[in-house]
């Protein structure tokens, strides 16, 4: 099944941004945006919204802005900026002439709380953050009103800009909309709207000592930048109301916002708080570990941008929370590869071949086609000689019926090669094959003959004495269960850690065209699946990932 024929599920954004459209709502404009907080590495699931967003804009010819919510400076950093321009980069989008920052508009921020104290509908307040949460309320009880509610205008100016001077000590007092307490819907029970930190920013150092608090700087940005439409995971539904009442009440550009399930994937967690914890505590070796669900881990897995936006296609959006398999991204990941990846031979368990009736010293020079799925890749000349290296389990002593592959007196095709038949085997006192003699057909010379005669076995090889040794990493799922987030009572979903999540196979044989590979080139391996050249690699000592295997389990559910 093509990537074309998948049956893409339904856009209801889309269809609100028609409407907006056909009613002349915002002049007809469609601006969306891409808001990272810069406190980690994007990932999968922050792929989705990138190429939900950017890509509404380049089909109704609008704008896209990439914007860092840097609100927090004890979790931010230019690391994460950095990541995030790249991540945004390599899976092809662009975001004009320049990024933006909620940074950059903390003055103006400052400005719209002094206009909301000054109208009465908002005051400082005293209560610590636990306080806070007690005065709140449940769902099924209102909250109470702190005692700080009624503080007049002037005293509310005059304490805010202390705050704003520095004047009192981290979580000493907070700035919180006057709303509704007994509101049914949380979000609305007098929500904080500044806290102080006494923290050095990333951009602004210690300019600022206040900060605003997302809910409140998240629709003024939107605003600012002229945002048409503010696309959210689910979570921010109940947040929506607050959106709508910072904008009513400061009477700014009002964008619409609107929800959509954010991605979940089965053995994989993508909460920023649980990717972090993997990194710190050495669960794996860093952001990009190939086993991450990050993008820069994707990238170094060896997945493709073709393959993440072919994905974020297939699955599409709605309004519902579920679970897609990681079958389904691995499905899209072979559909781009197959057209891309250039087929190579690399052995993995090597046992030597050797052909006693050719030549000593002798080396031909074979044709190899790299890529059957595309004429335009060509051909490669790969060497072949009297001794080779084929894998392991491609010969048997004993074998069963119906077992294609070499054994003694059976013959066995050597792709883009000549048929090789067994004549011969030394073990050692261990019992284990060290070699296999084999006799050779010259007819066969390219793997085929002009007699009609057919052998099913073809196996992989290459020449021993132009083997490369390479490094492969076989990565498994990070999680041994579909949801990891779910641990027994008191656990924790690190207890659910995959410990075979990695096999690293050393010395194995590759085809000498790999000496000198360059971090992030896909081949397939042939009858062995999909792999990347690692970062890691050294010139005659290449290192890969292997990214996929052949077979495809999500497709044969469908």
């Amino acid at each position: 099944m093509s990537s074309e024929e998948t049956v893409k599920s339904s856009n209801f954004i889309k269809k609100i941004i028609d409407k907006d459209n056909e009613d002349g709502l915002y002049s007809n404009k469609v601006h969306t945006r891409f808001p990272p907080e810069p406190n980690g590495y994007l990932h999968i699931g922050h792929a989705k919204s990138i190429c939900l967003n950017f890509g509404l804009a380049e089909e109704y010819r609008g704008k896209c802005n990439l914007r860092f919510d840097d609100t927090n400076p004890l979790k931010e950093s230019v690391e994460y900026v950095e990541s995030i321009k790249k991540d945004v980069s390599w899976l092809g989008y662009d975001w004009g002439e320049k990024a933006f920052f909620a940074s950059d508009y903390f003055p103006k921020f400052y400005e719209y709380a002094v206009q909301l104290v000054k109208q009465g509908d908002a005051y400082v307040c005293d209560l610590n953050g636990e306080q806070i949460r007690e005065y709140r309320g449940t769902l099924k009880e209102p909250g109470r009103e702190s005692p700080y509610r009624d503080r007049s205008v002037e005293e509310n100016l005059e304490l805010l800009e202390r705050m704003r001077k520095g004047e009192f000590g981290t979580g000493e007092k907070v700035l919180r909309a006057k709303i509704d307490m007994a509101s049914p819907n949380l979000n609305m029970r007098d929500p904080v709207i500044y806290r102080i930190a006494h923290a050095k920013h990333h951009r602004t150092e210690n300019e600022w000592c206040i900060y605003p608090m997302y809910d409140f700087a998240h629709g003024l940005e939107d605003s600012i930048e002229g945002v048409t439409h503010s696309i959210c995971t689910l979570e921010f539904e109940d947040h929506r109301p607050l959106y709508d009442w910072f904008l009513d009440k400061l009477g700014v550009f009002h964008p619409r916002q609107i929800e959509f399930a954010r991605l979940n994937l089965t053995y994989t967690v993508l909460s920023k708080r649980k990717l972090i914890k993997l990194v710190e505590e050495r669960f794996v070796s860093g952001w990009d570990d190939p086993r991450m669900p990050t993008i820069a881990g994707l990238k170094r897995r060896g997945f493709t941008p073709e393959s993440i936006r072919s994905f974020a296609d297939m699955i599409g959006v709605s309004k519902s929370n579920s679970t897609v398999d990681f079958a389904q991204l691995e499905y899209a990941l072979r559909e781009d590869l197959n057209k891309r990846a250039q087929r190579v031979m690399v052995v993995q368990d090597p046992v030597k071949l050797i052909i006693t009736d050719y030549p000593e010293g002798k080396v031909e020079w074979l044709t190899a086609e790299n890529n059957p799925e595309n004429e335009e890749d060509g051909s490669r000349e790969i060497p072949f000689s009297r001794e080779v290296y084929i894998e392991r389990d491609d010969f048997m002593e004993d074998p069963p019926r119906k077992y294609f592959r070499l054994a003694p007196g059976k013959e066995m095709r050597l792709k883009h090669a000549y048929y090789v038949k067994c004549v011969d085997y030394k073990k050692d006192a261990n019992g284990n094959i060290t070699e296999i003699h084999c006799t050779h057909d010259p007819a066969s010379r390219g793997g085929w003959t002009d007699d009609g005669r057919k052998v099913k076995g073809t196996a992989h090889w290459v020449s021993a004495p132009h083997a490369v040794d390479a490094e492969l990493r076989l990565y498994d799922h990070l999680f041994t269960k579909e949801n990891p987030n779910e641990t027994e009572e008191e656990g924790d979903f690190t207890d659910n850690i995959n410990p075979d999540s990695l096999t690293v196979l050393k010395n194995c044989k590759a085809e000498p065209s790999l000496a000198d590979v360059k971090p992030y080139l896909n081949y397939q391996f042939l009858r062995k699946g999909y792999y990347t050249s690692d970062p890691d690699s050294e010139p005659g000592k290449p290192v890969f990932n292997r990214t996929v295997s052949l077979k495809d389990s999500w497709a044969k559910k469908k």
